[in-house]
């Protein structure tokens, strides 16, 4: 009787399982790309960056992934701007966080999010948002590429390494300057600086 009733078992669950996925053919546990969508709700394309050890960092993206060596940091030579023996600290850099940290202090000033997208460009071109980029032949540093890095100070004693700082700092500059970061960012385009 007991062998009955599990051969019984077994067949209606073997039918349900085919009359389901006859009526949905999608349900179940099939994945596919196909059916899911390839940009998030915002409109932006769906990447997961990873940084993997050594010196390369993986974005990954449904069905694809591109591998990109990451950008050198360049050391001080022993003498610089800063004066005798300054160099960058050794801190690792978070340029996602920075950015988080940028786009509520732009939207404090009550910028339009148009001007923290020229505020990314402009920095991606000047530092790539590393807190310890250092421009070894003009002894810029920092996300905002501060000439002498040590400006930066006025911002906060924690300058050479916290990006929150060099961010005030640069939006500071940026708007006694050029009035916004778009109009840094077209100073920056016509003549390769800003």
């Amino acid at each position: 009787m007991k062998q009955a009733v599990t051969v019984v078992f077994a067949f209606a669950a073997s039918v349900s399982f085919l009359l389901v996925n006859l009526v949905d053919p999608f349900s179940g546990a099939i994945a596919s790309s196909e059916f899911a969508s390839d940009v998030d709700r915002f409109g932006g394309q769906r990447v997961q960056a990873f940084d993997v050890a050594g010196d390369y960092s993986i974005d990954v993206g449904q069905e694809s992934y591109d591998v990109e060596k990451k950008p050198e940091v360049q050391l001080a030579p022993a003498s610089t701007s800063e004066g005798s023996g300054w160099a960058p600290p050794a801190v690792t850099p978070d340029p996602g966080s920075a950015q988080a940290y940028a786009a509520t202090a732009v939207a404090a000033r009550g910028w339009p999010s148009s001007e923290f997208d020229c505020l990314v460009a402009l920095w991606n071109k000047e530092s790539g948002w590393r807190v310890n980029a250092y421009n070894a032949g003009s002894g810029a540093y920092g996300i905002p590429q501060a000439l002498p890095g040590s400006k930066m100070a006025t911002a906060g004693a924690d300058w050479e390494t916290n990006a929150a700082t060099q961010i005030e700092w640069g939006l500071g500059y940026v708007s006694g300057r050029y009035g916004t970061p778009c109009g840094a960012w077209a100073h920056s385009q016509d003549v390769g600086w800003y």
